[in-house]
């Protein structure tokens, strides 16, 4: 038997839907998913080098492409299962798309979010799902929600519909790879994924090893969460102690085990440095597929491209949305290669668009935090002003640390650079200068308090 055989079989041992299974969950599906647009993106090409298009999963009914997964495994359930109602958790995407299908259904339906969920994806888990869903926030990440979802199914029977550890579930996601095959004008030479839980990059790997073997596959996670990044380096799903939830769609703890053991037969590896070059020539054994890869993305430079989506293109993405795109500046892909990136997700809360602006200035070295201790002398604060700001900076932040003391002491100033660049000679006229400053840096504990 050859190792491409053997690979093959040990992935249908998983109970990853085959490319047929996919292929009926999009005549399933179809009442309530039309296909989504992949479209053309001439500025990302153009920094690129490559035809980059993006599929569009954020103009589904549910804005991501968990309405997939979560109406095909719904579709499926006996009339048993539909009366003893289902429960479910999510971070927020999923809990939408069994929202939906709970209503169009009939069904009823709990869903469990973490408390930190933000507020725009609960109150659109409540218009989809209307008076046949109850929503329960508790935890402070999927995980806890996860853990409160199956106490439920335990005590009370009903029907659980997984996120991504399920074959029903993963066969819906898969049709995302149908779609693309079929809109694009030529072959794909590599797609690019966000990943949370992993089901979505697990069963789209395994439908394009099928029907697309000389596909590149590079899943993107961020930085604060990269559990399927923490699998492969174990060789197996660990818990992560902690995460950070900014990037509240792919913020999971720990990866799901049907996802794992597929990706990692498929002989995913992890980039541990800056850019994965993709050439047509590279390939490996198995199943005859080109490189398969796991990124990591900083939550700023992630900003940043949220920010340029929707100031050049239009598009609201929410943070997992991105990730796809982010992960375009890190890869080395050859020139004229056809790249489509997913973006996954559009639910996000206009609210957080000031951290999101916030995060991407630090990121680019805009941004800067110091605590500075005025002389206690009249005009202090004008000579700061005068003397140690360069022509194109600004204060945006400025509060005395001590509240009774408002006109000389201590205060709290955040300032941002006309360049990035500027920072050296800031540093230089503060040394110079009569004024103590400490300059505040990102991700010590005292500059996670302080913003």
């Amino acid at each position: 038997m050859t190792s491409t055989s053997h690979a093959a079989d040990s992935i249908r041992e998983t109970a990853i839907p085959t490319a047929a299974d996919i292929d009926a969950a999009a005549e399933r599906i179809a009442p309530a998913v039309s296909p989504t647009p992949l479209e053309y993106s001439a500025r990302l090409s153009a920094l690129t080098g490559a035809d980059v298009y993006l599929k569009r999963e954020d103009l589904t009914r549910v804005r991501s492409f968990k309405l997939r997964g979560a109406y095909n495994a719904m579709a499926q359930l006996d009339d048993g299962e539909r009366a003893v109602g289902v429960v479910t958790a999510s971070a927020g995407n999923h809990a939408q798309g069994v929202a939906y299908a709970c209503r169009a259904m009939g069904i009823s339906g709990r869903i469990y979010v973490p408390t930190r969920t933000p507020k725009q994806k609960r109150d659109r888990i409540r218009v989809h799902g209307g008076a046949y869903v109850e929503l329960i926030a508790g935890g402070d990440s999927f995980d806890a929600a996860a853990a409160a979802a199956a106490e439920d199914v335990a005590r009370t029977g009903a029907t659980i519909i997984p996120p991504f550890d399920d074959v029903r579930t993963a066969a819906g996601q898969g049709t995302i790879a149908r779609e693309i095959l079929a809109e694009l004008p030529g072959d794909l030479d590599l797609l690019v994924v966000p990943v949370g839980g992993g089901g979505l990059i697990a069963v789209l790997a395994a439908y394009l090893g099928d029907r697309s073997p000389h596909t590149s596959i590079v899943g993107v996670e961020p930085a604060g969460a990269a559990s399927m990044t923490a699998a492969l380096v174990a060789g197996g799903p660990v818990t992560l102690p902690e995460v950070e939830p900014f990037v509240d769609g792919a913020a999971v703890k720990r990866i799901g085990d049907l996802p794992y053991a597929v990706v990692s037969q498929l002989g995913a590896e992890v980039v541990s440095h800056s850019s994965l070059p993709l050439v047509s020539t590279l390939r490996q054994e198995g199943l005859g597929k080109a490189p398969f890869g796991m990124t990591q993305i900083d939550e700023g430079a992630l900003c940043t491209v949220m920010l340029d989506l929707y100031q050049n293109e239009g598009i609201i993405a929410e943070p997992a949305g991105a990730l796809s795109v982010a992960a375009l500046e890190t890869l080395t892909v050859q020139p004229g290669a056809t790249v489509v990136c997913l973006i996954s997700g559009g639910n996000n809360d206009v609210s957080r668009y000031g951290e999101i602006i916030e995060r991407s200035l630090v990121h680019r070295g805009l941004k800067h935090y110091f605590l500075v201790d005025f002389p206690q002398e009249p005009g202090a604060l004008r000579g700061f002003l005068n003397e140690v700001l360069g022509p194109d900076d600004d204060i945006t932040l400025f509060e005395y640390v001590k509240r009774n003391n408002r006109e000389t002491g201590a205060a709290l100033v955040g300032i941002e650079l006309g360049a990035a660049d500027g920072l050296s000679p800031l540093l230089n006229r503060m040394d110079a200068s009569r004024i103590e400053a400490q300059r505040l840096e990102p991700g010590s504990p005292a500059y996670r308090y302080l913003t």
